[in-house]
């Protein structure tokens, strides 16, 4: 039995994004024998380039049911049946996020109608749901609402079954796995369960902690290569071992970084190495309760998103006297003197008296956030377009200032024209000084093969697609 699935989402990054609508078709090989359709009340707001392209707003699914109130019902549909849909790993990530959410776990064998399609209708210039469907001759009523998309995907799924001559379905849901090397701790469905693409994978011991944080080119190879390697440390690490999680993301680049991120911020028991940084400050600024805004710096773990990075407490000095000099701004709102009443800093003589209140706060202010400005125009701002985890999608990775933003995923259908709307795609992070090293080692690969694409004013081409590596804002 199966269950071909599509959601609707608001359309945020990372698990941020909820569900707005829901559209469950239960098949039995040879024909459609049940269906499930609600709109979702996701408890957030919906994206508005979402509301564009779905006709969902928040007025629509205002007096609907939350998914928590119909998990129970999801529950009962896709119980014992396999999980299709078109790009798969989207929907089931999404909805596996919401039983998690309202405290339920959820598991299923998935089959992706785009694997298949690629298999068995081999050649074709696009596999997404409204290219497939018009090269099959596939009427789409409702074409990016979840009944509609359903229903499509229903009849692509029949003649995929019609047309599987070589058993690839049979192959999908049953591919070798390797299980005899497995840890002792460690169930067999959950290692069965890991997909074979690029991104990130913890290593859980049986109190529930993260012991090891991974990152690979293809997850569960990588896996396996622990439970093979016969070094004391690999062996103890398998042997401690009952439960991996996951997180596909599409290219090296963002599993590299997303690597990076969760160890920092987990600390695992056998990542000893990564768990190391070099030590490094931040430039950061804020307004005091008289309203005049301060420069200054600090260690780096404590800001979430710094003007600038230094590793050393001379350069973050040296910085913000060039500063001080190149704005006329006071030793005292700098950091580099405290304490003091009024600024007497032995080098620098061109405060113009803020600090005795020869000048107003206002126009101390305006002379602050043209120094903050200048800062962040130095710096690199990008957005890197990566590879997705589905072959209609892509990743998107933001640079602010030289400083790693955050990072989402996005259709390759979506059209966007302005850089403010690539904001609801994107999850921030927090920095990390080896964040920044792997993005540069990246950009210098990039600059010299030559495929790295700058744009001074950003431009977003109609299509999204046409967009193949970065672009500067």
């Amino acid at each position: 039995m199966y269950a071909i699935v599509d959601v609707e989402t608001t359309g945020l990054g990372g698990d941020l994004n909820r569900i707005t609508e829901i559209a469950i078709a239960i098949h039995d090989g040879k024909q459609l024998i049940d269906e499930f359709h609600s709109l979702v009340n996701p408890g957030i707001p919906i994206s508005p380039y979402v509301t564009g392209l779905t006709g969902i707003d928040d007025t629509m699914v205002m007096n609907a049911p939350s998914f928590a109130d119909l998990a129970d019902t999801v529950e009962q549909y896709t119980k014992n049946k396999i999980f299709v849909a078109h790009n798969v790993g989207f929907d089931y990530h999404i909805i596996r996020k919401e039983f998690e959410r309202a405290g339920m776990e959820f598991k299923r064998k998935k089959l992706c109608t785009v694997k298949l399609s690629r298999q068995i209708f081999p050649g074709l210039r696009s596999y997404s749901l409204g290219k497939l469907c018009s090269y099959l001759g596939i009427t789409i009523n409702d074409r990016h609402r979840a009944k509609g998309d359903t229903d499509a995907t229903v009849v692509l799924f029949e003649k995929l079954l019609q047309h599987d001559h070589q058993s690839i379905i049979e192959k999908q849901l049953h591919p070798h796995s390797g299980e005899s090397a497995l840890p002792s701790l460690l169930p067999k469905e959950v290692f069965d369960r890991l997909p074979e693409t690029p991104g990130i994978y913890y290593f859980i011991d049986q109190r529930d902690r993260i012991i090891y944080v991974g990152k690979a080119i293809n997850i569960k190879k990588r896996v396996l290569g622990h439970f093979y390697d016969k070094k004391a440390k690999e062996i103890a690490m398998s042997s401690e071992t009952s439960n991996i999680h996951f997180e596909e993301t599409g290219s090296e680049l963002l599993a590299l970084i997303r690597e990076a991120t969760e160890i920092k911020k987990n600390y695992p028991k056998y990542n000893t190495a990564q768990k190391r940084s070099p030590k490094a400050f931040g430039i950061v600024h804020y307004t005091d309760r008289a309203g005049i805004v301060h420069l200054g710096y600090s260690l780096l773990k404590q800001v979430k998103q710094p003007l600038k990075v230094f590793y050393s407490v001379t350069a973050c000095i040296a910085f913000l006297e060039d500063l001080c000099e190149k704005f006329d701004l006071c030793p005292k709102f700098t950091q580099l003197q405290s304490g003091v009443e009024r600024c007497s800093h032995y080098k620098l003589k061109n405060c113009r008296g803020i600090c005795e209140g020869n000048e107003s706060v206002e126009s101390y202010n305006e002379r602050v956030l043209l120094a903050i400005e200048s800062i962040q125009l130095s710096g690199k701002n990008l957005i890197i377009v990566e590879k997705g985890r589905t072959e209609d999608e892509k990743a998107l990775i933001e640079i602010q200032n030289d400083n790693y933003f955050g990072y989402g995923f996005i259709s390759v259908e979506h059209s966007l024209k302005r850089y403010e709307e690539l904001q609801d795609f994107i999850t921030p992070q927090q920095h990390y000084p080896d964040i920044q090293q792997i993005v540069d080692s990246y950009l210098e690969r990039k600059t010299r093969g030559q495929d790295y694409l700058e744009y001074k004013h950003l431009k977003i081409h109609a299509h999204f697609r046409l967009i193949t590596s970065c672009f500067t804002i």
